[in-house]
């Protein structure tokens, strides 16, 4: 017989799912307001900008991104359509293609970063004390999160942890 969640296990599940949309929708919200693009834009460039040449096969991308990015070829087009990143052909397999970080790319990405910082502190950080997320990092962790590969915003300001 297979065993079923406890109810405190259900109770943490539907708090997790619940204060993820809120705090996501809070945080588009707030860069909306601030003129920018949704937050996937900022996932999709700053996992451009981390890769070792500025670029990934749009496969790699989707996998690399922490928002749930269903079309990530739409979201693609649309980075190219504004100038932030470009479309290359893979010149060992014809077929393939990279998308590229341009300049334009990596400066949305830095100012965008302005005001995500300040949604992370108002949503997150002015709610926990650095123990309090140290604990829920290792909490998550345990459940799969691998919290510990995100990179803190003090070590580099290019890239900031999301």
């Amino acid at each position: 017989m297979k065993r079923k969640p406890s109810t405190e296990a259900t109770a943490a599940w539907i708090r997790l799912m619940r204060v993820q949309s809120r705090v996501l929708d809070a945080v588009e919200q707030d860069l909306k307001r601030a003129g920018f693009p949704p937050l996937a834009w900022y996932d999709a460039l700053l996992e451009l900008s981390r890769a070792p040449s500025g670029e990934l096969r749009p496969v790699e991308l989707e996998r690399q991104m922490l928002i749930p990015q269903y079309s990530t070829s739409r979201l693609i087009d649309r980075l190219v359509e504004e100038g932030l990143a470009v479309r290359r052909e893979c010149k060992i397999d014809k077929r393939g293609q990279f998308v590229e970080i341009t300049e334009a790319g990596r400066d949305l990405q830095k100012r965008m970063w302005s005001a995500y910082s300040a949604a992370i502190e108002k949503y997150v950080g002015s709610k926990l004390s650095d123990g309090d997320a140290v604990k829920l990092c290792g909490l998550l962790d345990r459940l799969g999160c691998s919290c510990g590969d995100a990179r803190s915003p003090a070590l580099s300001e290019s890239a900031p942890a999301r």
